[in-house]
């Protein structure tokens, strides 16, 4: 992910390779990136405490996936979150706003939901996966796009494998890898999310 402290964005993934085991192209993504497509791809990510929205046009097969988390900022416990809600917003609203421009038909969506584990340390008193966890639930019921599909929280990071032009998803929970890996990519992140700030807003298209 690209980005100083003085403002944040979302970057489209930029790790493409061949999948061999799946026999087809793949991108792979990280805490801050999302990928949209219109063609048969496999779309891979690891979450821990992040979540990631696996959103598709169920009639045209456009598909995209994103990987977030909602910044820990102490500075929003007396504003309910406000500022974390509205990086929420602005995460998710990227990723439908780019479905869309790829022809996505916002009536069509649908979305299936994972991560929101709690496997950062020293985060026991924000619980930052559940948060995670009801902010994209509470987003998605809120903007009318039905959740077919959801494995959150728990203790344990998952491995992700969306099909978007299909809509099939392959979750798998990594119980016996070592995580140290995921860990330090997450709080890396997190700390890059509290020192920014949201940059501009995003226009959806009807």
């Amino acid at each position: 992910m690209t980005g100083a402290p003085h403002g944040f964005e979302e970057v489209l993934a930029p790790t493409l390779y061949y999948d061999r085991h799946f026999q087809m192209d793949a991108v792979k993504i990280l805490p801050g990136e999302y990928y949209v497509s219109a063609r048969e791809i496999l779309m891979v990510t690891v979450l821990g405490s992040c979540v990631c929205a696996c959103i598709r046009d169920r009639v045209k097969g456009i598909g995209g996936i994103n990987h977030f988390m909602l910044p820990d900022d102490r500075r929003d416990d007396n504003q309910r979150f406000g500022r974390s809600l509205r990086y929420g917003d602005y995460a998710m609203e990227i990723l439908i706003n780019q479905l869309i421009k790829l022809g996505a038909k916002r009536s069509n969506l649908e979305a299936k939901v994972f991560g929101g584990g709690n496997v950062l340390p020293g985060f026991k008193n924000h619980v930052v996966g559940e948060r995670n966890a009801r902010f994209v639930l509470d987003y998605l019921t809120t903007e009318g796009i039905p959740i077919v599909a959801q494995d959150l929280l728990g203790n344990y990071p998952r491995k992700v494998y969306f099909f978007p032009t299909s809509g099939r998803v392959l979750v798998k929970k990594l119980k016996t890898l070592h995580n140290d890996t995921i860990i330090e990519r997450e709080l890396n992140y997190s700390e890059i999310l509290r020192r920014a700030k949201v940059e501009g807003e995003v226009e959806l298209f009807s």
